[in-house]
């Protein structure tokens, strides 16, 4: 079975302005990657739809999704761009975005529940963890990989999701969302003290928060995962896997100080695959997060995407 790959041309066209580290660039050298390494030809590829709104509010309040779809939708009128916080900047072509990012989340959940492939990735931005359930925050509007297990719990009736996010930046929006929804079992591994500069004691008793120091290489953390992660998720013995795909936890990355590289992503996607198939038939959905040095990035979503597609 295939792998299926999620995007469309409305997510490089956000734009937070000139020097900023989430940028178009990122999803150009991605595709650049994959179709020089060959990689392109073992995927599915898929154009994003736009996400149901009723889909958002599983995760998100009314309050909020009105709120952010009014101003969102105030650039896209006006041409004109604004700053949500300090580090998020909405543009005239941020709602389209934000739609086919969120869409492509639930489209592929779809997808790998319908049978049409085994799993999928998301190559889409704005990104989504730091999303709250009503705030946006960490260029993130819509928590992408929240609204997608909301989902298949429940639209397609799972009893039981996991989330797995490896990003370098703790995922407070997934958190807040989910904590202490026992129908969901989230498992991260970040560094600490970083933005947002939470997640070392968790929210919720469903949660596996792992934060490791600045320069915590790939070893230790290998370990932190065999330990930690792995007997949480073997209990639970999710139905599915949801990934916030980050890779800013590379050596190469700037936003951050791990010491994470190429192979390191490889062998994370195999533990997650290697849950995957004994638990949930295989099932992951797996959305872009962090990754802002390009050539890094391009990596390793490569071998990430090897790993998913097996080849």
């Amino acid at each position: 079975m295939s792998t299926a790959f999620f995007s469309h041309s409305d997510c490089r066209r956000h734009d937070m302005g000139a020097g900023h580290p989430e940028c178009p660039q990122r999803l150009t050298a991605i595709d650049d990657w994959l179709l020089a390494t060959g990689i392109d030809l073992a995927l599915t590829r898929v154009e994003a739809e736009k996400v149901n709104l009723a889909d958002v509010e599983r995760a998100h309040t009314h309050g909020y999704v009105a709120e952010i779809g009014d101003l969102l939708r105030g650039c896209e009128s006006s041409g004109e761009s604004r700053a949500v916080d300090p580090d998020t900047v909405a543009c005239p072509y941020t709602w389209a975005a934000t739609l086919r990012a969120a869409g492509a989340a639930v489209q592929a959940t779809e997808m790998v529940l319908n049978g049409g492939v085994e799993n999928a990735f998301c190559a889409v931005r704005p990104p989504g963890h730091h999303a709250t359930r009503d705030q946006s925050m960490g260029f993130c509007f819509f928590n992408n990989v929240a609204v997608a297990a909301r989902y298949a719990l429940d639209v397609r009736g799972l009893q039981r999701v996991a989330i797995v996010d490896f990003d370098v930046h703790h995922g407070n929006g997934t958190e807040d969302i989910i904590a202490g929804d026992d129908r969901v079992l989230m498992v991260s591994i970040f560094q600490h003290p970083l933005y947002p500069y939470n997640g070392a004691v968790p929210k919720g008793e469903n949660m596996v928060n792992v934060p490791v120091p600045a320069y915590t290489k790939g070893a230790e953390i290998r370990a932190l995962i065999e330990s930690m992660w792995m007997p949480a998720l073997e209990a639970f013995k999710p139905e599915m896997i949801f990934i916030s795909a980050g890779f800013d936890a590379h050596r190469e990355d700037d936003l951050g100080q791990l010491g994470l590289v190429d192979s390191d992503y490889e062998w994370m996607t195999q533990r997650i695959k290697d849950v995957a198939a004994k638990h949930a038939q295989g099932r992951i959905v797996s959305c872009l997060e962090g990754g802002y040095n390009l050539d890094a990035l391009a990596r390793s979503v490569g071998v990430h995407l090897r790993v998913l597609a097996g080849i």
